[in-house]
């Protein structure tokens, strides 16, 4: 879909700040209101504007902490759907928060999460590997969160503590 320097423009502002009221967006884009609250419906009738993100640090959140992992996976496409086929049957799980069919030496990448290693464990095994088109699977558990979506999660007042080596 073509869209005017005017969408467009709504566009970038509320990826930005998605909490950006009406009135600071029309400021911002030198439109008026009803213009922004006319694009916006707009563009998310059309699907252009999927959702608005809200990012927490659940490591902050306790008892709400869960396990991240990266499922790289090998797939043999089916004939006359390619991947599209698969990666259906394998985004449908409650597990899968995001999946992406990649370049490389891997065909999908898979983001799961889940409240402990034995659920990805038994996600991978039981679910994930059974699928007929499934040729392999490497997992990486993700330790810890440095940015994501653009925001940098900071440490506190952590500093750090090694010792200084030098010759």
């Amino acid at each position: 879909m073509k869209l005017s320097s005017e969408e467009v423009e709504i566009l970038k502002i509320i990826e930005e700040n998605h909490k950006a009221s009406i009135e600071t967006v029309a400021l911002m884009a030198l439109c008026s209101e009803e213009t922004v609250r006319n694009t916006i419906k707009k563009l998310e009738d059309e699907k252009i504007i999927m959702s608005y993100p809200t990012l927490i640090d659940w490591t902050k959140v306790e008892g709400q902490e869960s396990i991240i992992a990266m499922i790289d996976v090998k797939v043999t496409p089916k004939r006359g759907v390619g991947f599209d086929e698969v990666a259906e049957r394998i985004y449908r799980y409650p597990e899968v928060s995001s999946l992406y069919l990649m370049s490389g030496a891997y065909d999908l990448s898979i983001t799961v999460e889940g409240k402990t290693m034995n659920q990805i464990a038994t996600f991978v095994s039981e679910k994930l590997s059974t699928i007929e088109n499934v040729i392999s699977t490497t997992t990486h558990f993700m330790l810890k969160k440095y940015k994501h979506d653009g925001v940098i999660f900071e440490s506190g007042n952590d500093k750090d503590h090694r010792m200084v080596v030098s010759p």
